[in-house]
C-alpha cells in the first residue's frame, strides 16, 4: 500500500478501502512520511470526486483515533455539547451554555478561532481573558464545579484534523462535505459527550450558501454521529443576515451579558436560543412539553440565575471578572456612525460583506496566528427588515485604530432603503433528527 496508489484511486473516482483510509492517516500523522503536496493531491480528489458514506466514516474514524479522546466517567448528570458552522454575529453559545447550566445540563465544548469574516468563539473568550487552552485536571474541574467548560482544541485530540484543515484552508478544499462532516464529527466524537447539538447556517453570511446545500451536509453529518449511536440534533438557521445586532468580539460578548441580564439584541436571537435550548430539554428528557421549557429557560433569565452562572464560570475559567463587573472590556478608541440617507426599510445586500467590514476594521484574521483587536466589531442600530428615518444611525463601526473612509463607503454600499416591508426568513430554518 501507498499513497501515490490511493491517491490514483480517488483521482479516478473508486472507494477507498478502510485500511487505505487508516493507512493514509497513520502515514500522515504518526510515521509523518507522507508530504504535504501528496496529502494535497488526494484532499482536492476527494473535494473533486467526493466520498461515500463509509469512506466519510473510515475518514472520520481514522482522524478521531489519531490523537485521544476525553471521557467523563464518574461526572453524573447529562453532558451535552453544541457546535455551530459558523456565521456572523454568532454568539449564541455563550448565551445557550450557561441557560442550559441553570437548567441542569451540563456543556463541554471544544472552540475554535475565526477565520476570515466568520467570527470565533475562542476569540470572544480571549477579549475577556478566558483561558480556553485547558488540562485534563483544568476541564475536568470546571465540569464539575461549573458544569461547564469551552476549550481550544489541543495538539493530543484529533491532530490528523489540525493538520488537514491547515492543508484545506491552503488549498482552497474548505468546500467538501465529506472534509467538513470528518473534521466537525471527530472532534465531537473525542468529546464523550451523551447529546450532540449541531447549529448548520444557510446563507450568505454561512458556508452553506443554500439550503439544499445545508441539507446534504446535515444529512451527512447525521449519517456518521449514527454509526458511532451518538444522539444528534441538527438545527438548520438563517444566515441571510447577521444574527443579532452585534459583531466582533467584547462587542459579542457585552450582547451575550445583556440577553442573560434579560435584554436580548433582537428577536430573532431570543427565538433562536429559546427554540434551541427547548429542543436541548425536550430531548435529553427535562420536560415533556415545549411550553414548559419556554417557561423554565425565562425564569433562570429573569431570576438572574444563569448570568450568573456565566460570571462564575468566567471567574473559574481565568476570565477578567473585575473587567466584565464594570463593563470596562469593551472600550474602543475609534467609533464612526452611519446614518440613513433617506427613510424606509433597511436591507443588507449581502451579510457576508458585513462580517468582512468588521474583519477589516481589526475583529477578524486572514490567518490563524495573526493578531486580532477585540474592540473591532459593528453594532447594527438598525437589522433587516426595521424602519429608519432619514439621518437616524444605522450601524456604528468600532476600532482601536483610525477607521477608513474606504470602509465606511463600503458600508454604506451595501446598505438598502426601501419604501416598502421587507420580508424577512425565518431564523430557524428546519431540525433534522
Amino acid at each position: 500500500m501507498d499513497i501515490l496508489s490511493i491517491i490514483e484511486k480517488k483521482r479516478t473516482k473508486q472507494e477507498l478501502s478502510k485500511a487505505e483510509i487508516f493507512f493514509f492517516i497513520d502515514q500522515l500523522v504518526t510515521k509523518k512520511t507522507i508530504n504535504d503536496y501528496q496529502a494535497s493531491a488526494l484532499i482536492m480528489a476527494i473535494n473533486i470526486n467526493g466520498m461515500s458514506e463509509n469512506e466519510t466514516f473510515y475518514l472520520t474514524d481514522a482522524m478521531l483515533k489519531s490523537g485521544e479522546t476525553i471521557d467523563f466517567k464518574g461526572i453524573p448528570g447529562i453532558i451535552i455539547d453544541k457546535h455551530s458552522t459558523g456565521g456572523v454575529g454568532d454568539k449564541i453559545s455563550l448565551i445557550l451554555s450557561p441557560i442550559c447550566v441553570a437548567l441542569g445540563i451540563k456543556i463541554a465544548k471544544i472552540s475554535g478561532r475565526g477565520l476570515g469574516h466568520t467570527g470565533g468563539t475562542i476569540d470572544k473568550l480571549d477579549s475577556i481573558s478566558v483561558n480556553c487552552d485547558l488540562s485534563q485536571n483544568q476541564y475536568m474541574k470546571l465540569l464539575k464545579h461549573d458544569s461547564m467548560f469551552i476549550m481550544s482544541q489541543t495538539d493530543q485530540l484529533t491532530p490528523a484534523d489540525k493538520i488537514i484543515y491547515a492543508l484545506r484552508n491552503a488549498t482552497s478544499t474548505v468546500n467538501s462535505i465529506p472534509l467538513i462532516t470528518s473534521s466537525i464529527v471527530c472532534k465531537k466524537m473525542a468529546l464523550k459527550t451523551d447529546f450532540v447539538f449541531l447549529d448548520v447556517k444557510v446563507g450568505d453570511g454561512g458556508f452553506c450558501k443554500t439550503l439544499d446545500d445545508a441539507l446534504k451536509l446535515s444529512h451527512a453529518l447525521l449519517s456518521t454521529f449514527k454509526k458511532y449511536q451518538r444522539p444528534t440534533i441538527i438545527h438548520i438557521t438563517n444566515m441571510t443576515q447577521p444574527l443579532g445586532r452585534a459583531i466582533g468580539n467584547a462587542i459579542e460578548v457585552k450582547a451575550a451579558i445583556d440577553f442573560l441580564k434579560g435584554f436580548p439584541e433582537s428577536n430573532e436571537v431570543k427565538k433562536l436560543i429559546y427554540d434551541f435550548v427547548a429542543d436541548i430539554l425536550l430531548t435529553v428528557g427535562k420536560v415533556k412539553k415545549r411550553s414548559d421549557a419556554i417557561h423554565q429557560i425565562d425564569d433562570v433569565v429573569k431570576n438572574g440565575t444563569a448570568l450568573q452562572i456565566f460570571k462564575r464560570w468566567v471567574k473559574d475559567q481565568g476570565g477578567n471578572i473585575n473587567s466584565l463587573e464594570l463593563g470596562k472590556y469593551f472600550n474602543p478608541k475609534h467609533i464612526k456612525t452611519i446614518k440613513a440617507q433617506s427613510s424606509g426599510y433597511i436591507n443588507y445586500l449581502s451579510t457576508k460583506t458585513i462580517g468582512l467590514i468588521s474583519f477589516k476594521l481589526g475583529a477578524g484574521r486572514l490567518h490563524k496566528e495573526d493578531a486580532i483587536d477585540y474592540h473591532a466589531g459593528i453594532y447594527l442600530n438598525k437589522i433587516k427588515g426595521e424602519f429608519v428615518k432619514k439621518n437616524d444611525t444605522i450601524a456604528t463601526l468600532y476600532s482601536t485604530n483610525n477607521i477608513n473612509s474606504s470602509i465606511v463607503k463600503e458600508f454604506v454600499n451595501n446598505v438598502l432603503i426601501s419604501q416598502k416591508p421587507i420580508q424577512t426568513k425565518p431564523i430557524i430554518l428546519k431540525v433534522i433528527k
